[in-house]
């Protein structure tokens, strides 16, 4: 038996162990799966942030600073542009909060203290207006429903469960110091490769080039930069799409003489961020924030904003979006679908992107191999 022959059987050997192994064993592997995505994920977490931040840190780059190699400038290049990057982020924050969560809060208050009264007008309502069904008054009259005694009851019952209501406070600001934490070490990270990216792509380059055969190695790069070219179009197109949708909600709100315009075109514009279905979220908690003051304009904002999606959809997101990642709109439906499905709101934000990287990839294969085949 020559010697490349015993290496072939020797690898398929250990790569059919390996896969008996997985399978046998599939739920402690996926255990300990677990357990180091969740040891890591504060440094998939920073990952993130400075893969997204990069898009912003080159273009603050190319604006405030020249191409130098030497001097003062080209040392506080990278750091200053880091500060920068990092500033415009966290005010990028602010200002969302800032805008949503006073209103927010302001409309829920609103809804509490005119709920109570509510009820009571409309139970006073149907005494008054029953008198031609008098079996109906009847029982309305008989029911003499004290609704102070109702609401003290109701309150009652929330404070004999307080002490669940007590772990579950503890439990979320638990839950609030963790993430937290896991963003102040992903921020850190991020600050990392940021500060050395040129460095890490150069010794992944020579990883490549000392353990991957030079065709594997054009092929792997090639995947590489078609991933980072969608995915950085994609991010700056949702990016200005939202802004543009979101600004438009904004305007036709006041045009209209809706209450709550900027906040709810701040919400519109912040969940249009995730594809296709994101501004109708934004719709949900604009409705309810016009509702909390006119019901009726309420109706008359759900229809705006039906119109608006349309105007988006078939003209603001082709353009800005869907022709910078060269995705078919069949095919966004579906990413999005699936993603959310399976990984939920992040699998919605990942799941576009993901599926026009692999979309060009087969265009671009399909195409070579038609070529060679005619």
């Amino acid at each position: 038996m020559e010697k490349n022959q015993l290496k072939q059987y020797c690898a398929i050997g250990a790569i059919a162990a390996a896969v008996c192994l997985f399978v046998l064993h599939f739920s402690a592997v996926i255990r300990v799966c677990q357990s180091i995505l969740g040891a890591a994920g504060p440094l998939l977490l920073g990952a993130v942030i400075a893969y997204v931040l990069n898009i912003l840190l080159k273009r603050i780059e190319r604006l405030l600073f020249p191409q130098r190699k030497t001097g003062i400038i080209a040392k506080c290049r990278r750091p200053v542009s880091i500060v920068l990057s990092f500033l415009a982020l966290f005010l990028i924050l602010f200002f969302l909060i800032k805008l949503v969560v006073p209103e927010l809060l302001s409309a829920v208050r609103l809804m509490t203290d005119e709920v109570p009264a509510a009820v009571e007008t409309v139970y006073q309502w149907a005494i008054d207006n029953s008198g031609e069904i008098p079996a109906i008054q009847d029982a309305l009259m008989k029911a003499d429903i004290n609704w102070q005694e109702v609401i003290k009851k109701a309150i009652n019952v929330l404070l004999a469960g307080a002490g669940g209501l007590m772990n579950s406070v503890v439990t979320l600001v638990t839950g609030i110091f963790g993430t937290a934490a896991k963003l102040l070490i992903g921020s850190i990270f991020a600050i990392y490769l940021l500060s050395a990216k040129e460095k890490l792509l150069s010794q992944v380059n020579a990883l490549l080039k000392a353990y991957v055969k030079p065709k594997t190695r054009e092929k792997i790069v090639y995947v590489a930069e078609t991933f980072h070219a969608v995915f950085t179009s994609f991010i700056v197109g949702q990016c200005m799409e939202a802004v543009i949708i979101g600004t438009l909600c904004a305007l036709g709100m006041t045009v209209l003489g809706m209450p709550y315009a900027v906040m709810t075109g701040t919400v519109v514009g912040a969940t249009a961020l995730i594809p296709v279905v994101g501004a109708y979220i934004g719709a949900a908690v604009g409705a309810f924030m016009v509702f909390t003051v006119n019901p009726l304009q309420a109706l008359l904002f759900v229809i705006f904003l039906v119109i608006l999606q349309q105007l988006e959809g078939n003209l603001i997101y082709p353009r800005v979006v869907g022709s910078s990642i060269g995705l078919p709109g069949l095919w966004v439906l579906a990413a999005v679908t699936v993603g959310g499905g399976v990984f939920g709101i992040g699998g919605m934000l990942l799941g576009v992107p993901t599926a026009a990287a692999v979309y060009r990839l087969l265009q671009t294969d399909v195409k070579k191999r038609l070529d060679l085949s005619e």
